[in-house]
């Protein structure tokens, strides 16, 4: 019996050879390709690419055929491609959707499929429903006598030439900003550090190169994962060092010195940057706020609050910030993952862009990422995120969803001012500290996190949760 194929927030993934298999891609890309057909109102086409994982390129061949097949005119990438440069392909070349080959972040073991929408947004939970019930349940279909076009297409230039119009890359180069940047041998390798290059921009590139093993660890932007990017920038002196995710659209960002900017704070300083910087996101009569999912910083509430701005709360997902994005309601929207976008951009997630988004900042106001932070704590307010994976029995588990069913007016013997239950068990206390617990829908893990004004009482409500989590 085939294993059922599930879209999670971020698409289907599995581990190649165990689920992920060429027989469960062809199930899978035949149910994107009979959804397409279903919707699609005049010859439809796709954009297919993928990352530099194993086989990635081989099943991308194989969803354009079998796309091909179903009467689809596709255009398949030649090389490892980012996720956000395959969401502005799709704008652009106004297709009916997008398929990207990739597990962003996850380790080398996994792959996966990413589909995007004919807006170049994640594909929102009622669309993924469809697709589910047509792989478990394919639908008759008559297949054209012959296949649809399988066109090779670069999506390189142009994807970088609107991203030359949206970052300041004269501020980067005339402030003489030293940059190291590491794509983690992902797919951002030849984008980031292109562009900059064609700008006269110098910067140090590492692993830019194709492995199938991301050098031994999982292409995740997080601290314990930029050692060598660390290491670069001590060797060079930059100021700055950029990383982005086996499919950049997640960003990670090293300080002056070589110190972890958490993406929490730095979402909300290029919110601030961009309000002072950008005259469309400065007032006028066009008001656009910011949006951030539920697990993210309430330093994005600050800065709006701040500016007057109005702030959109959502559920763990980019598809739901994407939709603001099409509805031009947003000047800057997060996640706390390190997913950024802003307004007139792709609805989704571009670690590119929010590299050199942080880059121009950091040269227009001429000051390192902690000394803007301690301003920014100065305006609005100081808060330490924090983010874990706690693992869980079985029994454990079953307990704490029994306990997240109940209301609460205290936690820890702190009085809880707001219970929101948007994506998981969040609790508001009444000096603005929160947790927040969220079941993995694909692991024995709860995520926990957790948010207060000092570190010191980050580490504290850290440990009250976990007691909470198992008591």
């Amino acid at each position: 019996m085939s294993s059922p194929i599930h879209f999670g927030t971020s698409g289907w993934r599995a581990v190649i050879a165990e689920e992920f298999t060429m027989a469960n891609v062809r199930r899978a890309v035949g149910g994107i390709a009979r959804h397409i057909v279903s919707t699609a109102t005049d010859a439809p086409s796709l954009i297919v690419g993928y990352d530099p994982r194993f086989l990635s390129e081989k099943f991308a061949a194989l969803a354009a055929e079998i796309a091909a097949q179903h009467g689809i005119h596709c255009y398949l990438s030649p090389e490892a491609v980012p996720t956000p440069t395959i969401a502005f392909a799709i704008r652009q070349r106004k297709t009916d959707g997008g398929i990207n080959f990739t597990a962003s972040h996850n380790p080398a073991e996994y792959n996966g499929i990413k589909f995007s929408m004919a807006n170049g947004a994640p594909a929102l939970p009622e669309v993924t429903r469809k697709i589910e019930a047509e792989i478990a349940n394919p639908s008759p279909v008559a297949l054209p006598a012959s296949p649809a076009p399988i066109e090779r297409a670069d999506f390189r230039p142009a994807y970088l030439e609107d991203l030359a119009q949206k970052v300041n890359l004269e501020v980067i180069r005339s402030a003489g900003l030293r940059l190291v940047y590491d794509p983690l041998y992902g797919a951002g390798r030849g984008y980031l550090d292109g562009l900059l290059a064609q700008a006269g921009v110098p910067a140090v590139s590492l692993h830019g190169r194709r492995d199938v093993l991301f050098g031994g660890h999982p292409p995740d932007p997080a601290d314990e994962h930029l050692g060598e990017l660390r290491q670069a920038m001590a060797e060079t002196g930059a100021h700055l060092g950029l990383a982005t995710d086996g499919d950049a659209d997640r960003f990670g960002i090293l300080d002056e010195g070589g110190a972890f900017i958490s993406p929490n704070h730095i979402l909300a300083l290029v919110l601030d940057y961009l309000i002072e910087s950008r005259p469309w996101a400065a007032g006028g009569t066009w008001q656009g706020g910011t949006a951030k999912s539920v697990a993210t910083t309430h330093l994005l509430n600050a800065v709006a609050a701040y500016h007057h701005i109005p702030l959109y709360e959502t559920p763990v997902g980019f598809k739901y910030i994407g939709e603001l994005i099409e509805q031009d309601k947003i000047i800057l929207g997060g996640e706390e993952s390190a997913g950024m976008t802003i307004r007139r951009h792709v609805p989704e997630k571009d670690g590119i862009l929010a590299c050199l988004l942080t880059a121009e900042m950091v040269a227009s106001r001429r000051m390192s990422l902690a000394q803007q932070l301690e301003e920014l704590f100065r305006k609005v307010g100081s808060y330490y995120p924090g983010r874990w994976n706690v693992p869980l029995t079985e029994p454990v588990k079953k307990q704490f969803i029994e306990r997240s069913r109940q209301e609460y007016s205290s936690f820890e013997g702190r009085r809880v001012a707001k219970t929101d239950r948007t994506d998981g068990l969040k609790l508001v206390l009444e000096d603005g500290s929160w947790v927040l617990f969220r079941l993995s829908g694909t692991e024995p893990v709860c995520r926990l996190y957790c948010e207060a004004p000092t570190q010191k009482g980050l580490e504290e409500l850290a440990a009250a949760a976990r007691r909470f989590l198992f008591g």
